[in-house]
Formats: structure tokens, sequence, C-alpha cells
């Protein structure tokens, strides 16, 4: 077979699978499900929703660009390791929406204090930013945010409606 031919052939496998992956539907929460407990396990990079001790859905997330070790400092590019709590809810994010993480803790203050830097914030669960909604899925497939935890606009849509401010959330390495 000529070697154009198989370029060809090569190219449009890849772009059938690129197109499948990315539209093809992923299963959604039942509408009234109450999302009481959040669990991160950044090694396998997924976010787990639990409702009423059962695991009612895992998504698949981005992490800080150094997703190894728990956040010391601001601007370390590290997710932060503990437990923690939803703090917030924004529908006006610069990330589409997000749901604020109550890091830094005083275990983190003093940690920070300790290494002489300002601990941060503003760690949030969020979707792409603004105007990159369509990058979709794809975003999954590199560590990209300044250590917070990242979803699909769908999904970080979804988590919105199913998570109370106080629900606690463990980030685990």
């Amino acid at each position: 077979m000529p070697l154009k031919k198989r370029l060809f052939i090569a190219f449009s496998l890849l772009l059938t699978g690129l197109l499948i992956y990315y539209f093809y539907p992923e299963s959604k929460l039942p509408l009234k499900t109450n999302i009481d407990k959040l669990v991160v396990i950044k090694s396998e990079r997924k976010l787990m929703a639990f409702s009423n001790n059962r695991l009612v859905k895992t998504y698949a997330i981005s992490l800080g660009r150094e997703p190894e070790g728990a956040k010391q400092y601001e601007g370390d590019m590290k997710t932060p390791e503990g437990l923690y709590f939803i703090n917030d809810k924004n529908a006006n994010s610069g990330y589409y929406k997000n749901l604020g993480i109550s890091y830094p803790d005083k275990k983190d203050l003093a940690l920070a204090k300790k290494l002489g830097k300002p601990a941060g914030g503003d760690v949030k669960i969020h979707g792409l930013k603004n105007g990159l909604g369509f990058i979709d899925k794809f975003q999954r497939w590199y560590n990209w945010t300044w250590g917070c935890i990242a979803l699909t606009n769908k999904e970080i849509e979804e988590l919105y409606s199913h998570v109370a401010v106080g629900t606690p959330i463990e980030i685990k390495p």
C-alpha cells in the first residue's frame, strides 16, 4: 500500500477516535441527588462524588501543573492535600462556574509561614476558562491549573447544582 494511502487511513482513524471521545455521552447524576462528600485521588486524577456514603459518580480531572505533593505555598502549582470543605459557590467565575475549597487551613498557614511564603488561596473546583469551553474533555489530558481541580463545563455545572456549601472534600495524594 502506498505511503500516502497509509497516512490517510491513519489520520482518518485518529480523527474518528478523537471525535468519538469528544462526543461520546457520559452518565449524569440523577436530578435530586444530594452530594454530601467529595473525595479526590490526585494520583489517579479522579474526583468521586458520594451521596449517603454511596459512590454516585466519578469524574476525570486535571490538577495543578505540579501534581505530586501537597500545596505548600502560593505559586507552587500544587493542589492541596487534606480535609477541607466547599466554602463558596461562584456562578460568575472567570473559569465558568466554581466551587471554593477552604484552603488554607491553620496547618497550611503554619507551613507557609515556616517557609517564609504566603499560603495563597482561591483553590477551586472549576470549569474551563471562559471562552475555551470547546476544549471540553481534552482538558483532562494535561494538568494545567495553578493548583485547582478542573472539570469540563458540563461537569462543573452538574456538581454545582448538587453540592452545597459546607460539603466536605478530602484530597488524597
